[in-house]
């Protein structure tokens, strides 16, 4: 029986491919797919982002109903190549899910008459863009590796994985290079992002290689054959980054004194935060999480590992089952929802007063500034900030402000409560943010009375509770 998945959460190995190859300076991709697949991202719900940002240097080949139901698409690929091959770039053809469906496959036809031209099956109808990316970046090293041995580069460090389309990459990019500089390090090459395909060779003589995500990349760094880090999250996992960067760099007396200082600036503000009295909170704060692997994992290790915050569920949302999240969602109702577009409808149809931060795509969201970050120390200070301005919002809105319209009189004698209404009060209440549940509690009893006095009631009972909630 066909399985119903209710809001994918990934793109295609086809839109892998795209930003993966797109970041390379030197590449031209030509994408052997209908007019309209350069433009647009094709997910499953709506992902308005300047993360996949208008891509110059990709041309479908426009294919149309001629070639998908009778003649293939070779003849239209070769027009399109015979348009490019003068823009001194490196041509990388590769696959659609249409022109995969029409079994196109060009790699003898280029293999004559344009060997310079390469071509990459996406396999977009079989793989989702994690393991496309995987793929594609492993694919890139064998296309265009020089066979020759690796010279190690003293203190070169290389980063791998950010491309188009990832949450959030230029604030922990910043981070990442930060913290290999400060350890000591030299950042050679940033890829693809910030590289070109000649570029790749070089990667194999760098001292060491850090991954910047634990959804893609690992095949890559092992075919490169270096020590590997991954990007860390957290205190204590970027203290071991940093003096594990000074040992590979050879530096690390300069990694020391480069986390002594980063106590005494960049964390300083965590220390403040957690001696003063809204450190009280962090215990009773209760957190859900559903975003791409590092993050679901990452935020979970700062949140919960190290800050004692109480972590309600953490997904990957590449596998995650979306309708029990939704049902997660509806029956937890964390105080803090780290997630996706999906997660915040969900939110909205249980009418939660969760908090949403947006945390992984799909998801309409900019995030170009580069001080918004979740890996390395200055990703702890952000996010304990960002809680700390959301609880004290959730105090501010049970000030007692003098409204222009009066509420209506408390009723003229004390009503009773039966102790089943009471209970599901009780049990309303524990559903709100801890720091607010006495003023949400006094409110809501306040309404229930006013409601029970409208229509000549003596005693609440639970009927009313549950037309309140």
């Amino acid at each position: 029986m066909a399985k119903t998945i209710r809001d994918e959460s990934t793109a295609s190995a086809y839109w892998a491919a795209v930003n993966t190859f797109c970041a390379l300076q030197d590449v031209h991709v030509i994408a052997d797919a209908p007019v309209g697949c350069y433009n647009l991202a094709g997910v499953a719900v709506m992902d308005y982002t300047d993360a996949l940002p208008y891509l110059e240097n990709l041309t479908p080949t426009s294919l149309t109903e001629l070639e998908i139901a009778s003649s293939g698409s070779s003849e239209i690929v070769q027009e399109t190549i015979e348009k490019l091959k003068e823009t001194g770039k490196q041509l990388i053809l590769i696959s659609s899910a249409e022109s995969e469906m029409i079994g196109s496959d060009h790699q003898n036809m280029l293999a004559m008459k344009y060997p310079s031209v390469r071509f990459f099956p996406s396999n977009s109808l079989g793989e989702n863009e994690w393991r496309g990316r995987e793929r594609a970046l492993a694919w890139l090293f064998d296309q265009f590796d020089d066979g020759q041995p690796a010279e190690v580069e003293p203190g070169a460090v290389s980063i791998i994985g950010p491309t188009y389309g990832c949450f959030n990459s230029p604030s922990d990019l910043a981070e990442v290079k930060r913290l290999v500089t400060g350890a000591g390090g030299r950042v050679a090459h940033v890829y693809p992002f910030e590289s070109k395909a000649a570029d790749i060779a070089k990667l194999k003589n760098s001292a060491a290689i850090v991954v910047m995500y634990r959804e893609f990349g690992a095949a890559l760094a092992e075919k490169l054959g270096r020590p590997v880090l991954y990007a860390p999250f957290g205190i204590d996992e970027t203290d071991r980054f940093i003096e594990e960067i000074g040992r590979l760099a050879g530096t690390p007396e300069e990694a020391a004194q480069f986390i002594a200082e980063e106590k005494r600036t960049t964390l300083r503000p965590l220390w403040d935060l957690w001696r003063g009295p809204q450190s009280e909170w962090f215990p009773t704060i209760r957190f859900g999480v559903v975003a791409s692997k590092s993050y679901a994992d990452g935020i979970k290790r700062v949140l919960a590992d190290e800050l004692g915050m109480q972590c309600l569920f953490s997904h990957d949302s590449a596998t995650a089952d979306n309708s029990a999240v939704r049902e997660q969602i509806k029956a937890t109702q964390p105080q803090f929802l780290y997630g996706r577009m999906p997660d915040k409808i969900y939110l909205a149809e249980a009418d939660a007063k969760s908090r949403f931060i947006p945390a992984g795509f799909p998801g309409p969201i900019v995030r170009r500034a580069l001080g918004t970050p979740f890996m390395g120390h200055s990703g702890v200070v952000w996010m304990v900030q960002e809680i700390v301005n959301a609880l004290y919002d959730m105090l501010f809105n049970f000030l007692p402000i003098t409204r222009r319209q009066p509420d209506s009189a408390a009723p003229a004698q004390p009503l009773k409560w039966t102790p089943e209404a009471n209970a599901i009060l009780e049990e309303i209440v524990k559903k709100a943010p801890f720091i607010s549940q006495i003023s949400f509690g006094r409110e809501l009893k306040r309404k229930a009375e006013n409601l029970a006095a409208s229509r000549g009631a003596d005693t609440v009972t639970p009927d009313i509770l549950k037309q309140l909630a």
